[in-house]
């Protein structure tokens, strides 16, 4: 039998053809990830050093200024500092439960940002359910929090993993209603179509406007949700030495302070995407309709403003927040509860039912 040796070189190319396709498949399928979670990094350690500046302002000292030019590395040497450091365990806890907990946390949040709209269709998944997605991915973080506080084998982890899991459960179900509210105004559960369902009218198209009940709700709600003064109640150091996280130390105890700012980034980007407007640009239509062409004329261009203005609104939540963790005191865990079960949740009730009914009446 004689084998042609063009046949066989024609095969070996084909070959390494379709290999060569399958490794940049793997590729463009890894880099959109791979991406993200660089951003989101870069985001943490710029929230890192925004509360240490502004906290210093307003405690009126100095803050950071030795690692990097303003001190904007400091976040990266104790990063790194963290990294080298020892990694104790409790002789008596629960080991795998003590190691699981952090990254339980750590990555329930990470898997929010992929419903999360930077701008005109940058989102890494687009799903009919996408803010109740991040609801019910939310709501594992408090259970990594349980895990560690009951394999520490401690009396103070246990008791502040069990804080942190009632004050999820309290303050999740007014969030839930409000992302319910919105989804009925914009006819759809799809993080894309909500920012776009507020792009008509500009500034005064904004869920803000619409549902500002439903905003300061969602506000308060999402800050307990990140556990910020003045509802960190789960890591009270007056009370509980350090929460959940007293027996941990080196890398693990960096991953507790990661998941925190990882929640209250994530929480303030869905607070632009829901009643902010987005990657909108925020000016009435009927006044400038050029700028409402950016996404046709460019779309590198506009990808670029687009991921610009959502930083900008994203950035100008996360400085009230940190004003707000620096400005007022710590509550009681009585009055903690009774802020979530008693005010919030029929408010946030009543004003679905009010949604509800408006909707109805349009139709």
């Amino acid at each position: 039998m004689i084998i042609d040796t063009t046949e066989v070189q024609d095969i070996n190319s084909f070959s390494r053809f379709e290999s060569l396709k399958e490794v940049y498949g793997i590729i463009g399928m890894f880099l959109p990830i791979l991406t993200l979670v660089l951003g989101i990094t870069i985001g943490v350690l710029v929230i890192v050093w925004l509360e240490r500046e502004i906290s210093a302002g307003i405690q009126q000292r100095i803050g950071p200024e030795y690692a990097g030019p303003l001190g904007i590395l400091q976040a990266l040497a104790d990063g790194t500092k963290l990294i080298f450091k020892e990694n104790l365990f409790p002789s008596r806890g629960d080991t795998r439960l003590f190691s699981i907990g952090p990254s339980i946390a750590v990555i329930s949040i990470l898997l929010s940002y992929s419903v999360i709209p930077f701008s005109y269709h940058l989102v890494l998944s687009d799903l009919n359910i996408g803010v109740f997605l991040w609801i019910a991915i939310s709501s594992i973080a408090p259970i990594g929090l349980l895990m560690s506080g009951y394999g520490s084998n401690n009396k103070y982890s246990f008791l502040g993993g069990l804080r942190a899991a009632a004050q999820s459960i309290s303050y999740e179900i007014p969030l839930t209603l409000c992302v319910l509210s919105i989804s009925l105004l914009s006819n759809s559960s799809s993080t894309v179509d909500i920012v776009e369902a507020q792009s008509k009218y500009g500034f005064w198209g904004w869920n803000l406007w619409r549902q500002p009940i439903g905003f300061f709700v969602f506000l308060i709600s999402s800050l307990a949700e990140c556990e910020r003064l003045p509802f960190d109640l789960p890591e009270a150091e007056e009370e509980l030495v350090a929460g959940y996280q007293t027996e941990y130390s080196g890398i693990k105890f960096g991953l507790f302070y990661v998941a925190s700012y990882l929640n209250l980034l994530v929480s303030s980007l869905f607070v632009t995407v829901l009643y902010l407007g987005g990657w909108n640009i925020s000016i009435p239509y009927i006044f400038v309709p050029e700028l409402f062409e950016i996404n046709k004329v460019g779309r590198v261009f506009g990808t670029t403003i687009g991921i610009f203005i959502t930083l900008a609104k994203t950035y100008l939540f996360l400085f009230i927040s940190i004003t707000t963790r620096w400005t007022l005191p710590r509550l009681r865990i009585d009055q903690l509860l009774n802020l979530g079960w008693k005010f919030l949740l029929p408010i946030s009730l009543g004003n679905l039912l009010l949604t509800t009914s408006f909707q109805l009446l349009s139709l």
